[in-house]
């Protein structure tokens, strides 16, 4: 062997002793050949996934909105608020998400052979170990899956809307008398300017409190009223007589006094007075100046008592005054009720007004009708409006407004009422009037009535074969007429004609209903007409 390849073979085998000797020891894996190289540390676990948020908590339901208060009646007391409606029922909780996966770990790192190994890379989220000759490192591990987010809680349902309030109690309307300019022939004895005027009104629905309405609409000046009082009529029929103990004054804006515009009306302050239904109030009134163009009622049918140059408004009685069968000034009577009263207004002609009637006894249908209502259950708290005026007339002529100009006013516009019977018409088919223009008119009535939430009942036109009013053409348009209002356009009707019609030819009002004109019914008439009504559709 040369001393060139002796040298080379001892290099060689001293080359392979120092590479043994500086073999360094690896993180965890041995070195493949040599000393235990540093394997690849182990990768650190990964890391554990965030837990799931906890679903939000279901929001708490809206409480339901408070019931709206009742409205205010008229110069009435508000109605109570509606009671709050339940609150929303708290939604149900999220559940809690599920925690993430921990990650898992790296693998070792398998050992470096021993000569060139590549160093171990580092578990994943692990440190590296150090390279033992090139071993390589173990796997990085696989981070943790985050876990789910827990799902939201369902929102709370909303609580229900309060009901709104009821009125606990309004003013309704007990009596009225529609005002209309008095005619020349039914004015007072003498000019009211400085007088005592009594007068009496029967009303159906009683109460513990009471308003009065007096009215200067048609008169061409100023009404002054100086002091009014109000008291019990106890005679049957009644008259001029009071009771004293019921005696109480009437204030205005809290005086004793008021001055009533040309044109317009006004209303008493309320007033603690116990009426009873049906019964009979008496109204006595001393005036300052009043116009000669008088606001009053002609049809009245009941007696009134003027006292010349008086103030003595709380006499007993006035036997020694005036009388006339007529009313003046006075044109309503409400009473403050309860949330179930309620009112039936009546728009119509003298036979409503009660043309044929007992002067004082208070017999008219209307007020046969108040007395079936009010001993009746479910009707004891209707109350009755007659609004007829004699000589009426629905579209022209006639005598006072027209229906259609005072439908407003003497029906829509009174206090509590919930209800309206249109017995009208005689007047314009007696006058030459067409069916289909009285017709157009009750569309309006009935069209306005629904706007205001009211139901409208219609009654047939009775027969007059026995009066001046008859005549083929005329029969021909009640006919029309009634067919009108047996049509269904009204909410409901009475068949006045067939219950008081003798079915000859013409046909005429049966004899114990005629009071001798053969148009105006005589009080069993009348009876017999507030007979026919059906009360189930006043019944609240």
């Amino acid at each position: 062997m040369s001393r060139r390849m002796t040298r080379e073979i001892m290099g060689l085998l001293g080359g392979i002793a120092l590479l043994q000797a500086c073999s360094s020891t690896g993180g965890q894996g041995t070195g493949a050949g040599g000393t235990s190289g540093g394997g690849g540390a182990s990768g650190a676990a990964g890391t554990s996934g965030p837990a799931g948020t906890t679903g939000a908590a279901g929001t708490t339901g809206i409480a339901g909105a408070t019931g709206t208060a009742g409205t205010s009646a008229t110069a009435g007391t508000m109605g109570t608020a509606g009671a709050t409606g339940t609150a929303g029922t708290t939604g149900t909780a999220g559940t809690t998400g599920t925690a993430g996966a921990s990650g898992v770990a790296g693998t070792s790192g398998a050992g470096g052979t021993a000569a060139g190994g590549r160093g171990g890379g580092g578990g994943g989220g692990g440190n590296a170990g150090a390279a033992a000759a090139g071993g390589r490192g173990g796997v990085t591990g696989t981070a943790g899956t985050t876990g789910a987010a827990g799902t939201t809680g369902a929102a709370g349902t909303t609580g229900g809307a309060g009901t709104g309030g009821a009125a606990a109690s309004h003013w309704v309307g007990t009596w009225t008398g529609a005002p209309q300019l008095t005619e020349t022939g039914n004015l007072p004895p003498s000019p009211l300017t400085g007088t005592a005027l009594r007068q009496i009104v029967h009303v159906s629905l009683g109460g513990s409190q009471i308003r009065l309405r007096f009215s200067n609409e048609f008169g061409n000046g100023n009404v002054v009223i100086n002091q009014a009082h109000v008291a019990v009529c106890k005679a049957t029929p009644v008259d001029s007589t009071i009771d004293t103990t019921t005696d109480k004054p009437l204030g205005f804006s809290g005086a004793a006094s008021v001055t009533i515009p040309q044109g317009q009306a006004v209303w008493s302050d309320p007033l603690d007075f116990n009426l009873a239904p049906l019964s009979n109030l008496t109204v006595t009134v001393a005036f300052g100046s009043v116009p000669s163009n008088v606001t009053g009622h002609p049809g009245s049918r009941t007696t009134s008592y003027e006292q010349t140059a008086s103030t003595n408004v709380t006499a007993a009685n006035m036997t020694s005054a005036q009388t006339t069968d007529h009313w003046y000034i006075l044109s309503g009577v409400d009473v403050m009720a309860d949330a179930a009263a309620h009112g039936i207004a009546i728009l119509g002609d003298s036979i409503t007004d009660g043309r044929g009637s007992t002067t004082n006894g208070n017999d008219r249908w209307p007020d046969d009708l108040a007395k079936l209502l009010l001993a009746n259950g479910p009707t004891s708290k209707v109350a009755v409006m007659n609004q007829g005026i004699g000589g009426n007339a629905v579209v022209s002529g006639g005598l006072g407004p027209t229906a259609v100009s005072r439908y407003m006013r003497d029906i829509l516009g009174q206090s509590g009422v919930r209800w309206v019977i249109v017995f009208e018409g005689v007047n314009d088919i007696g006058g030459g009037a067409s069916a289909s223009s009285i017709t157009a008119a009750f569309d309006q009535f009935i069209s306005m009535a629904h706007a205001q939430n009211l139901l409208i009942y219609g009654a047939t036109i009775t027969p007059f074969g026995a009066n001046t009013y008859y005549s083929v053409s005329n029969e021909t348009n009640r006919q029309a007429v009634n067919t009108y209002v047996r049509s269904g356009k009204f909410d409901g009707f009475f068949d006045f004609d067939a219950a008081v019609r003798d079915s000859s030819d013409p046909p005429k009002l049966q004899a114990a209903y005629d009071s001798g004109d053969g148009l105006h019914l005589t009080p069993a008439g009348y009876q017999k007409l507030a007979s026919t009504v059906d009360l189930a559709l006043f019944a609240n």
